[in-house]
């Protein structure tokens, strides 16, 4: 259950919750990744009423330059509690994270993350996701040096703090600038990890992170190396995981490397993706005959494979009812297959003859 949701609906203003000021980033609809999910942080009454009016009035510059003062605090406890107002500031008013960052909060707020102190890491690496949903301030959070920081938290920190950077890391690779740079900074296997290990909410955004990090080559090889294959397949085996879609996808974009083909083979990818051609969604389907298609082109040993797996049948049922692009991808790869069919035909008959 969404814990944050069901306590900030305790506190009303004019008639409104919390919840209902929060809004929804919809940048990315490859995951609904938009605001952390973390529970309340314990705060008294007063704070809670502090917080309330400023995320429900205009006046919240004041209070926004004297936390970022206490994030540099000699006292841990001075800068959690502004760490954990700045989140919530940035989490329930969109115009407050411009003004954050403005403000000179993102630095600081690096430094929290480097932090032995486990929850001000949480705190930190929550505060720049939420600031991380201005896409103003994507590029600030990035040449501000919070790539390492957020790759060590996804490393080391708590569950939460693991989700929230790995979000964060999503975030920041909507810049094309950074895929290269968040790569070799070492992220791409924990975030293999995470979709491996993680809850519902840490696959989906370790997933959408890999998606978005995989349009670039040497990504899609530490991807594989790292052993993406195996989490890859095994949710789409899964129909109730919801992760599907999500898995074929992350596939497509990495089968355009041959280290991936064969990873796939390996994992037993194909009677996989030959299930979700016959019993898929319509989509599902779709994106999963075009990464049969990228595995058999030009691979003999392939085609013979996903033959042997029964994809025929499906794949005709395909190119009579799937959508136009669909169609056009089952064609293709039962042309593939029936030339496989006339070459071992054609080999028999020589075989005769001799």
């Amino acid at each position: 259950m969404d814990m944050e949701r069901k306590n900030s609906a305790n506190f009303t203003y004019m008639g409104r919750s919390i919840s209902e000021l929060s809004v929804n980033d919809d940048s990315l609809a490859f995951s609904d990744c938009n605001s952390d999910k973390s529970g309340e942080f314990p705060a008294s009454a007063s704070q809670s009423r502090r917080l309330l009016l400023s995320c429900a009035t205009d006046n919240s510059d004041d209070l926004i330059r004297q936390l970022v003062s206490d994030l540099e605090s000699c006292s841990i406890d001075e800068q959690k509690q502004a760490a954990m107002e700045i989140r919530l500031l940035a989490k329930n008013k969109p115009e407050n994270r411009l003004k954050i960052a403005k403000a000179g909060a993102i630095k600081p707020l690096i430094s929290l993350i480097s932090s032995s102190d486990s929850q001000l890491q949480e705190y930190g690496v929550t505060a720049i996701l939420n600031l991380s949903l201005c896409d103003e301030n994507k590029g600030l959070i990035a040449s501000s040096g919070a790539i390492k920081p957020l790759v060590r938290a996804l490393k080391t920190g708590t569950s939460t703090a693991k989700e929230n950077a790995a979000c964060a890391l999503l975030r920041l690779s909507q810049m094309e600038e950074n895929k290269v740079a968040i790569g070799r900074s070492g992220a791409i296997p924990l975030l293999v990890c995470l979709l491996e290990t993680g809850g519902f909410r840490g696959k989906k955004d370790s997933a959408t992170a890999l998606y978005l990090l995989c349009s670039v080559k040497e990504n899609k090889i530490r991807a594989v190396q790292a052993g993406i294959m195996k989490p890859l397949v095994e949710l789409m085996a899964d129909f109730e995981s919801n992760m599907v879609d999500k898995s074929a996808f992350v596939l497509s974009m990495l089968v355009t490397v041959p280290e991936a083909k064969t990873a796939v083979v390996e994992e037993a990818g194909i009677p996989v993706l030959v299930e979700i051609v016959e019993v898929g969604s319509q989509r599902q389907k779709e994106i999963a005959v075009s990464i049969l298609l990228q595995i058999c082109e030009d691979n003999m040993v392939y085609c013979s494979m996903v033959a042997r797996e029964g994809a025929i049948p499906p794949l005709v049922a395909l190119s009579q009812s799937g959508t136009h692009r669909a169609k056009q991808k089952a064609e293709a790869l039962i042309e593939l297959l029936r030339q496989l069919r006339s070459g071992n035909a054609a080999a028999k008959t020589s075989d005769v003859s001799v």
